[in-house]
């Protein structure tokens, strides 16, 4: 199974709270990171692949919190394949490869994107990239993204799955803060998305 998330923001403590922004709903950033861990884990098994659009962390000390940023993501299932986001440089890429644990298979938990990657399923083609794009009318194409946070495209083939996305409301049944978006339920938010776009013109 594929799942997709955006804009975790491990430590990133100025998140905290309600704003519009990006509001997280904890009293701590230790709070809300096992949140998001357990929230991830209990949906994404060890056979799974995570698409992760960007924005890991945003650690108070920078690349010296690099080992405590690893640390929460040892703790997460699957193999994640990382989309570089704004606040992901290419020196934590490089660090979280030289200390890749590696799956049980032998091959890398951690792959790395600088720019975007391109996936088939469900008849559509996916363009996942951090930063959503302007792709024009298209057929079977859809965008997913991140970075934009508590705030919505209104193109209904940009699907934002970060972890603060108001696409999340779209689904019949809400997902708790953190959960990677299956591909099941892609179908399910793009179908909302095209009414709620139409509705709008």
């Amino acid at each position: 199974m594929k799942y997709f998330i955006s804009d975790t923001h491990f430590f990133h403590e100025n998140l905290l709270g309600e704003n519009e922004f990006a509001p997280r709903l904890f009293d701590t950033v230790e709070e809300m990171n096992q949140q998001m861990i357990t929230a991830w884990n209990d949906v994404v098994s060890d056979k799974d692949t995570v698409y992760h659009l960007g924005d890991i962390a945003m650690h108070p000390k920078y690349d010296r919190g690099s080992a405590e940023v690893l640390a929460q993501l040892l703790q997460l299932n699957g193999k994640i394949i990382f989309i570089k986001g704004n606040h992901d440089s290419r020196a934590f890429f490089k660090y979280l490869a030289a200390h890749d644990p590696k799956l049980t298979n032998g091959e890398p938990k951690f792959e790395f994107n600088d720019v975007g990657v391109i996936v088939k399923f469900n008849h559509h083609q996916y363009y996942l990239t951090h930063y959503p794009m302007l792709l024009g009318k298209t057929v079977n194409i859809r965008n997913l993204h991140g970075h934009i946070h508590n705030y919505s495209m209104p193109i209904a083939e940009d699907i934002n799955v970060g972890v603060d996305a108001p696409e999340r409301k779209f689904l019949k049944n809400a997902l708790p803060f953190g959960t990677p978006i299956s591909e099941n339920l892609i179908d399910e938010i793009a179908a909302y998305k095209e009414t709620e776009v139409q509705r709008l013109k």
